[in-house]
């Protein structure tokens, strides 16, 4: 702790300009030392990112659950090495729906790159041994590759209030709900609603937002 001194006089004035100097010397200091822990710090340095991606040609590729099982096995890699906290998410039939937050030293657009490059891989290779005709559909005249899993721009907005980050965790947690595919949101099985409602996390990735 550092601390300051000030020397009074029998002058009241003088003695009230001194204490407010201190005052504003110790602010000026705190603002500084805040700024270094911050700067030193595993603090996140990106807001939490709404992330959608879709398949491309809205293909259900996504239906089958080892689709979605890769979806998940990547997530949790991410998790694991520290790159990204997740709140919450839904895995539908083309798509998908993230919240999560670059942690320090990674960005949002290297941790999205990451997981669209492997997770589009594993999928082609499981439709190479399962499903030829739905991997013939995925066949692309792009000169950087022969097929295509994602869509080429996955919508990434950055929630900066508590009011926006709760409408999109109510609006994930209600997809499936509105999809017709189940009759509660803590129903649907690959989504994070049952771990807001009380459940626990069946996929060991989720953080929930008041813990973090």
């Amino acid at each position: 702790m550092i601390l300051h001194a000030v020397v009074l006089s029998p002058d009241k004035r003088h003695n009230d300009l001194a204490r407010r100097r201190l005052v504003s010397r110790q602010t000026a200091l705190q603002k500084i030392l805040y700024i270094s822990n911050v700067k030193t710090s595993s603090y996140p340095e990106f807001w939490p990112q709404f992330y959608t991606a879709t398949i491309n040609k809205w293909k259900h590729l996504l239906n089958n659950n080892e689709c979605k099982e890769i979806i998940i096995d990547s997530l949790r890699f991410l998790v694991k090495e520290k790159r990204v906290v997740i709140y919450s998410f839904v895995i539908m039939s083309n798509h998908i729906h993230i919240i999560w937050q670059a942690l320090s030293g990674h960005t949002p657009s290297a941790i999205q790159s990451s997981f669209m490059k492997y997770t589009s891989h594993q999928i082609l290779e499981y439709l190479q041994k399962t499903n030829h005709e739905l991997l013939v559909s995925l066949i692309v005249n792009k000169g950087d590759r022969n097929y295509q899993v994602w869509k080429r721009e996955a919508l990434s907005i950055e929630l900066r209030s508590s009011a926006v980050f709760n409408q999109k965790l109510d609006y994930i947690h209600s997809n499936p709900l509105r999809a017709g595919l189940c009759l509660q949101n803590e129903d649907y099985h690959y989504s994070s609603a049952k771990f807001y409602n009380g459940g626990e996390d069946v996929f060991k990735i989720l953080t929930h937002y008041l813990d973090s």
